[in-house]
């Protein structure tokens, strides 16, 4: 039982870093669960109130990475609110109407038509604004893949020491 168990809670961990390409997916949860499930399925023992509050400040700063990522990024190509928004949006919706390249794609477009749209800002500032939310998109995830690494790293510290 105990590699289903463990083929279980490593499944759960993989959703998780698929969720860093399909945001969709909230991967913080994932990790979350993963956790959970060890504890159901073994121990909470090694699980400790520390082990909890260590977690809870690598959940804060994934949602941080994710934030920041974008509207470093999108700032330091000129972009508006108005492009961190439309690069939001574009995130969410992309994946939907492309459904590989759409995760790439929809923040680029969204960014690029908020400033064209609501900014009225020149065609090449609008395409730097969307550079600006596609470096930032990528930096995120590389950003967030690492937190979540260091996440599952010190779980398994815990767990298997």
């Amino acid at each position: 039982m105990q590699i289903i168990y463990w083929s279980i809670i490593i499944l759960m961990f993989v959703f998780a870093f698929i969720g860093l390409i399909y945001p969709i997916i909230p991967s913080v949860l994932f990790i979350v669960i993963g956790f959970l499930l060890y504890g159901l399925f073994f121990t909470f023992a090694e699980l400790t109130w520390i082990f909890w509050i260590i977690q809870g400040l690598f959940i804060a700063l994934l949602f941080g990475a994710d934030y920041l990522a974008n509207l470093l990024g999108v700032k330091k190509f000129g972009g508006s609110k108005a492009a961190i928004w439309g690069s939001t949006i574009g995130l969410l919706v992309g994946p939907f109407i492309i459904p590989f390249l759409g995760i790439i794609i929809g923040p680029f477009i969204g960014a690029v038509l908020a400033e064209l749209l609501i900014h009225k800002k020149n065609f090449k500032d609008a395409l730097q604004a969307g550079f600006g939310s596609l470096i930032g998109f990528i930096s995120g995830v590389f950003a967030k893949g690492l937190i979540q690494l260091i996440m599952i790293a010190y779980f398994l510290i815990q767990v298997l020491r």
